[in-house]
């Protein structure tokens, strides 16, 4: 006989065998003690968590001749016809490859038919979201209302995607991804079963692999059994096997990380490849890695949530400290995105080294976690005695020489133009002809000149540079025609946020205090 996999071969044959759906099987096992079996189902969930599964266990349990607490005897014969496939009573349907109308009406014409043995006929409809519309509005009726012997059970995984004619018909099952303790419990089980030598390390590794699935932790499984064949399964065995990283890599890579090391963060990646590391699982597992990293630095009561050894958890504290939460956020959301991208990229290593480079190099990004990134840097270095130098637009300076009187003042324009002139004359009676909540974010702009004589409108709030430079409510377009009309000229107006970290009057030129000093000089 050929080999069975495992999890065909340990696939639960009565309801008690079911593990981590406790809630539902205990409602399916009272609904057929107390006969009030409904007519339709749906069993919704992710993949590998029993839906197929106890569906074939309710489809013995309400045909068999001597259930036994809700539960098939498995020894009648309408219980081994069911489980060998030879009953006519249950019928399994794949809906990805049966999805159109013409398969509903089949249906629809056997159900007419009184099952030949035992008490229902029942319709596994399986991956239901994958029929068409036309098949679930043929489905609509007999499914509404079926013949007293026919009990239809529709198994998806994406229940987003059922129609809310057909929600309403069914009872609705949600199958919950299976625990990590559970998935663990059971391969230990199992690989005793099998006489099969396994560290617990391993067997728990390839149950957070499986997340949550437990025909996925039988699949990985079967798949390092049979790579170590005889040999005793270890959990350095199980990473090469699936092509996984231990700790200490993910540790070495962030402390690189850290360190603004980039040949280091990418020497890394490069000792993963040598030695044959799946890339998108390395990823996925780093993302768990900081993950950890960050409910450490928020809380001190992390414990039982991580579910860590107390030797990793005292590692991952002492490095969760050396990081901000606003950090951590910040590299967890850029390797978030490297994740999603990978699934559908060739070339998967240049893609992990942009992140590193853009992990490493913060003012890469203008956003506020970069700039913390950057301020964690400096001080990070200043801790370490390590000189830090700083550039601006016209000279370098130390943290030591750093100070208001090494600001060097912000040359005025020796000649302004006319227009722009009268503009900032006027600015008051402007603001006042634009009125509402345009002027009121106007109010907050400082008034200077750009690269090519335009009016620059620099801005301290995020909010009012956005509104201004989105054109909001027309507000920009409004501007200009007053502006317009005011000197009869068409100005062209910058607007930019100011992001250098010193105030705008110290990076730009103030035209409105220029042109109000000339004014009371002249008087």
């Amino acid at each position: 006989m050929s080999y069975v996999a495992l999890y065909r071969k340990f696939r639960p044959k009565e309801f008690e065998d079911v593990k981590g759906q406790d809630a539902i099987v205990t409602t399916l096992k009272n609904q057929i003690r107390a006969d009030r079996i409904g007519h339709a189902y749906l069993f919704c969930g992710t993949r590998g968590t029993g839906k197929t599964t106890i569906a074939k266990i309710f489809a013995r349990a309400v045909n068999c001749e001597h259930p036994s607490d809700g539960s098939p005897c498995g020894e009648c014969a309408v219980c081994r016809a069911i489980a060998s496939g030879a009953s006519m009573n249950v019928v399994e349907i794949d809906a990805a490859s049966n999805n159109g109308v013409d398969n509903i009406r089949q249906i629809k014409e056997e159900v007419e038919y009184r099952p030949t043995e035992g008490r229902y006929k029942v319709y596994i409809i399986d991956e239901a979201h994958m029929l068409s519309i036309g098949a679930f509005n043929a489905l609509l009726k007999t499914l509404e209302e079926p013949p007293s012997y026919v009990i239809f059970i529709l198994a998806t995984t994406e229940v987003h995607k059922i129609p809310i004619t057909i929600l309403s018909r069914c009872q609705r099952y949600d199958f919950r991804r299976i625990s990590l303790d559970t998935i663990t419990a059971r391969l230990l089980e199992l690989t005793d079963t099998e006489h099969v030598t396994a560290e617990p390390k391993a067997l728990r590794y390839i149950a957070k692999a499986a997340d949550g699935s437990m025909r996925d932790a039988l699949s990985l499984l079967d798949q390092c059994i049979a790579f170590y064949m005889g040999q005793e399964l270890t959990f350095e065995k199980v990473l090469e096997t699936l092509g996984a990283a231990d700790t200490e890599v993910f540790s070495r890579l962030f402390c690189s990380i850290l360190d603004k090391n980039v040949t280091k963060a990418i020497s890394v990646v490069e000792e993963m490849i040598t030695e044959g590391r799946e890339l998108g699982q390395f990823t996925a597992d780093f993302t768990w890695y900081l993950r950890n990293l960050l409910l450490i630095a928020c809380s001190d009561e992390m414990e039982d949530i991580l579910d860590l050894s107390a030797e990793n958890l005292a590692l991952l504290k002492k490095e969760a400290n050396m990081a901000d939460a606003g950090i951590l956020m910040r590299y967890i959301r850029i390797v978030s995105e490297l994740e999603n991208r990978m699934k559908y990229a060739a070339q998967k290593r240049i893609l992990i080294e942009i992140a590193l480079i853009k992990m490493c190099r913060p003012q890469m990004e203008e956003d506020y976690s970069a700039l913390l990134d950057r301020i964690d840097t400096v001080e990070r270095k200043l801790e370490k005695g390590i000189m830090v130098k700083t550039a601006d637009a016209a000279s370098e300076m130390t943290p030591q020489s750093a100070g208001p009187a090494s600001i060097k003042n912000v040359q005025l324009p020796k000649a302004i133009p006319e227009d722009v002139r009268q503009i900032i004359a006027n600015w008051n009676v402007i603001l006042a002809k634009v009125g509402g909540l345009s002027m009121k974010y106007l109010k907050k702009a400082l008034l200077s000149l750009g690269p090519n004589a335009e009016l620059l409108l620099v801005f301290e709030d995020e909010n009012a540079c956005m509104y201004i430079k989105n054109n909001c409510s027309g507000c920009l377009d409004l501007l200009s025609s007053v502006i317009a009309e005011q000197t009869g000229k068409e100005i062209e107006i910058l607007v930019k946020q100011n992001q250098t970290g010193q105030p705008s009057g110290e990076t730009y030129p103030d035209l409105s205090a220029l042109i109000r000093m000339e004014i009371e000089e002249e008087d």
